[in-house]
């Protein structure tokens, strides 16, 4: 497969460019089986919690961009699956 592109693209180049300059020649199509298969995966449902954490922790996050408690979460969630046994 010839590859499209000289160089990696970063996510603004790459957001600039129109749907139909993007190279998805190495995406394999959904067929059916892949419809069969797949699962719907809700959210699971979050609870609203006051927590104290030291100030400069707060402003890294939030520096991180929108949806930081989400980022936050995240974090949390895969220490929380390091530590918890196999299911």
């Amino acid at each position: 497969m010839k590859k499209r592109y000289d160089k990696e693209m970063s996510l603004d180049e790459l957001a600039a460019m129109p749907d139909s300059e993007i190279d998805y020649s190495d995406i394999p199509k959904l067929d059916k089986r892949f419809w069969e298969n797949a699962k719907l995966a809700m959210p699971s449902s979050k609870k609203k919690l006051t927590l104290r954490l030291d100030e400069d922790v707060i402003e890294w996050f939030k520096n991180q961009g929108k949806g930081y408690q989400s980022h936050m979460n995240a974090i949390l969630k895969a220490y929380v699956h390091t530590k918890t046994p196999d299911q």
